[in-house]
C-alpha cells in the first residue's frame, strides 16, 4: 500500500511539473522579446425593464369626465436597459376589467387607452400585445406612459374597477 501511495504521489508530481511547463510554453529569450496574450470573453444578453410604480391609481370619474367621455391620467415610466435590440410591448391581461361592489363586469379592456405623449394619439388596450418602444440596444431609455379611461353614463356603474396592464420586454 505504501508503494502504491508513493507511486501515485510520484505520478502526480510529474503531471504537475508537466502542466506547469505546458502553461509556460509562451516564452521568449531573444532581445527584444515580444509575446502575445489572446483575451476572450463571452458577453451575455443584458435586458432590464423597470416600471416607476407597481399600481396606478386612476382619477375617479366625475360629472365632467362622464360628459367628456374620458379621464386622462399619467401611467408609469417604463425604463429599459439593454445591450441588444429589444421591443417593449403593452397589453391587458384580460379582455374585461375586474369589477367589484356593483361595477359593470363587462367593461372592456379597450376602455383603457395608452399613449406616449399626453393628449396624443391614444390606442385601446387589448390582450394582444402592441409595440410601445423598440431600439437596437441602449444604455438606458425611459418612456412616460399616459392613460385615457373611457367613461359612459349608460354602462359604467358605480363600483370598483381594476385592470392589469402587462409590459413585456423581449429581444427579437
Amino acid at each position: 500500500m505504501r508503494r502504491t501511495a508513493k507511486s501515485t504521489l510520484g505520478v502526480l508530481a510529474l503531471l504537475t511539473v508537466g502542466a506547469a511547463r505546458a502553461q509556460a510554453q509562451n516564452t521568449c529569450t531573444a532581445n527584444p522579446c515580444s509575446l502575445n496574450d489572446t483575451v476572450k470573453v463571452t458577453v451575455a444578453t443584458v435586458m432590464r425593464l423597470d416600471l416607476s410604480q407597481a399600481a396606478t391609481s386612476l382619477t375617479p370619474p366625475n360629472e365632467a369626465a362622464y360628459d367628456a367621455g374620458f379621464q386622462l391620467d399619467n401611467g408609469p415610466v417604463a425604463g429599459v436597459k439593454a445591450n441588444r435590440a429589444w421591443t417593449l410591448k403593452i397589453s391587458a391581461n384580460a379582455g374585461n376589467w375586474t369589477a367589484a361592489n356593483g361595477a359593470n363586469a363587462s367593461k372592456a379592456a379597450g376602455d383603457l387607452q395608452w399613449a406616449k405623449t399626453s393628449g396624443g394619439s391614444y390606442t385601446s388596450l387589448s390582450t394582444s400585445p402592441a409595440s410601445l418602444l423598440a431600439a437596437s440596444g441602449t444604455g438606458n431609455t425611459s418612456q412616460q406612459v399616459y392613460y385615457k379611461t373611457l367613461w359612459s353614463y349608460s354602462s359604467d356603474t358605480p363600483g370598483d374597477y381594476s385592470l392589469v396592464v402587462v409590459y413585456t420586454l423581449s429581444a427579437p
